[in-house]
């Protein structure tokens, strides 16, 4: 089989079990962008790679809004183990047709507790879509596709195959000086980077506001990916208006049940730990 027959067959096995977005990265854009430490490259951790498939999943904007919920801690949940579970099969797939292959888990740390000693995880989901041609990074260091913006979780499967890149997105999805998910993240983990489009994070603010959510049994955050203008999803839902984001805690402080914001409230006081209502 040629090599764009081959491709062509690798994306209806991964639509098929389940993958929304699909992106083929040959190894060598790691080293082309040289942004981060070879030990971190894929041919690094697995010496057989040649390609890495990204296989990509929506997180649903009316959910995302809801957070901190244990509605978007399901959503999160059921994202993650479909994540794995198309990334498994696809590299048996290929490992049944000859290529031997390996994926790497849609997040590489075993707790939070962990994460807070030992940053990072072992591979980066986001610029592996990056080089896949899924997006490129935002302020927050989400990875944006212009369908979904940052709301779009991944995993990658590293493979002996050896078949072309996709493009890479050109041009920069974010918009410069919006930071609205810094103005609006409850941990205040954001803050200017001199000289680069992404925001220095405060990993460890972030982390330790993500283990106050999850004692609550309503995690992750999301509020980044939640208030991010980029995405057609925005207009599939009618959700085009990033002042009612802007607004919401105050008019919520003032009256939960405000019509614009009482759905929300409703998704959090329910089914989790604490009264949080923003």
């Amino acid at each position: 089989m040629d090599e764009v027959g081959l491709k062509r067959k690798i994306i209806r096995e991964a639509k098929k079990l389940g993958a929304e977005l699909v992106g083929f990265a040959p190894v060598s854009r790691w080293s082309e962008a040289n942004e981060l430490q070879p030990q971190y490259w894929p041919q690094a951790i697995w010496s057989k790679t040649q390609t890495v498939i990204v296989l990509g999943v929506p997180m649903l904007l009316p959910i995302v809004e809801s957070t901190p919920s244990i509605n978007h801690t399901v959503l999160y949940d059921t994202t993650n183990t479909l994540l794995d579970q198309m990334g498994y099969r696809l590299a048996v797939y290929l490992n049944n047709l000859g290529h031997a292959s390996i994926f790497m888990p849609r997040d590489g740390y075993g707790s939070l507790d962990i994460l807070l000693k030992k940053m990072p995880a072992c591979f980066s989901q986001v610029y592996a879509g990056k080089y896949a041609g899924l997006g490129t990074i935002g302020y927050s260091h989400n990875l944006l596709n212009p369908k979904y913006g940052p709301r779009a979780r991944y995993v990658s499967v590293l493979t002996s195959v050896e078949v072309k890149g996709d493009a890479l997105v050109e041009g920069e999805l974010c918009k410069k000086g919006c930071t609205v998910c810094s103005q609006l993240c409850p941990a205040q983990a954001m803050s200017e980077r001199p000289g680069s489009r992404i925001c220095e994070l405060d990993a460890i603010k972030c982390t330790q506001f993500h283990q106050v959510l999850q004692s609550e049994n309503r995690w992750p955050c999301g509020v980044c990916a939640k208030v991010c203008p980029v995405g057609e999803d925005r207009k599939l839902y009618g959700s085009l208006s990033i002042r009612l984001y802007q607004k919401e805690r105050a008019a919520i402080e003032k009256d939960p049940s405000h019509p614009d914001y009482k759905h929300l409230v409703h998704m959090r006081v329910h089914g989790s730990g604490g009264d949080r209502k923003y």
